[in-house]
C-alpha cells in the first residue's frame, strides 16, 4: 500500500522487552496537530500474531508532518489516522529507538 514503508531495517522478534517498550512509546506519544508535508514515512512497525502471515496491524510514522498513519485487521476505523507531537520527548526517544535498530 502507497504510504507505508515496505522493507524492513530491523526485526524486533516476539514480544520480549525491546518490542514493548518501543510499543508503549507509541502508545504514549502525546497528540499533535496536522501539517503539510505531502505525508513520506521513514519508519514502520508491524505486529504480527503467531502465525506470521498477514500484519495485525502496521503503523507508518512521519516525522515531519507528525502523522501516523495504521492498517491491519486490528485497527478500529477511527485510529487509522492519527497525529503526534513529533518534538515531543517520547516522539524522539521513538525515533532514537527506530535508527538504532535500523543500525
Amino acid at each position: 500500500m502507497e504510504g507505508f514503508p515496505s522493507a524492513e531495517s530491523a526485526h524486533l522478534g516476539p514480544l520480549g522487552e525491546e518490542a514493548a517498550e518501543a510499543l508503549a512509546l507509541v502508545e504514549s506519544l502525546p497528540g499533535g496537530a496536522r501539517h503539510r508535508c505531502g505525508f513520506s514515512p521513514g519508519w514502520g512497525v508491524r505486529a504480527y500474531d503467531n502465525a506470521l502471515d498477514l500484519p495485525l496491524f502496521e503503523a507508518a510514522f512521519c516525522f515531519t508532518c507528525d502523522e501516523v498513519r495504521m492498517r491491519g485487521s486490528a485497527v478500529p476505523p477511527g485510529l487509522a489516522t492519527q497525529f503526534f507531537d513529533a518534538d515531543a520527548e517520547r516522539a524522539r526517544a521513538l525515533l532514537a529507538r527506530f535508527r538504532g535498530a535500523a543500525t
